[in-house]
């Protein structure tokens, strides 16, 4: 009998130690990956990331192409202007997500060289990505990847 509960006990100890372990890694960390020129798909790449830093995650958002407008102090409209349903802009919540939730936001190593213009161009806040770096977190085994 007394083997039965120790070997009960043991089993139990070990699931509860596998959930924990698979409750801890569902929150990890998140790269959000920006390329779409579409403002509708911007927004929704910054609606998905902040709710999963809502939800505990360490957001990390890369805007590449056409999406590094986002990141400009002179954005364009696409970029600003609100939309459906809560008037919310891909700028804003990107904003948000830096401001609010703790998000780190960088453009690619070659969007800045590829308008010919510099860091200076960009919203307070927003870096350029290191490739080395960058590359480390997109295959941190505690790293979920969006891309947009």
């Amino acid at each position: 009998m007394k083997k039965l509960l120790l070997a009960t006990t043991l089993a139990a100890l070990s699931t509860l130690a596998a959930t924990a372990s698979f409750a801890q890694d569902t929150v990890g960390k998140v790269v959000t990956v920006v390329t779409s020129p579409e403002p509708q798909t911007q927004l929704m790449a910054m609606v998905l990331t902040m709710q999963a830093a809502q939800q505990g995650a360490e957001a990390h958002i890369l805007l590449c192409g056409p999406a590094g407008d986002i990141a400009l102090k002179e954005a364009p409209e696409s970029a600003t202007d609100g939309q459906p349903p809560r008037d919310m802009s891909p700028q804003g919540l990107m904003q948000a997500i830096r401001q609010k939730a703790g998000g780190t936001v960088e453009v690619c190593a070659i969007y800045l060289p590829g308008l010919g213009k510099d860091a200076s161009v960009l919203l307070d806040g927003v870096g350029v990505a290191d490739p080395a770096k960058m590359a480390a977190r997109l295959i941190a085994a505690d790293t979920r990847v969006l891309s947009f």
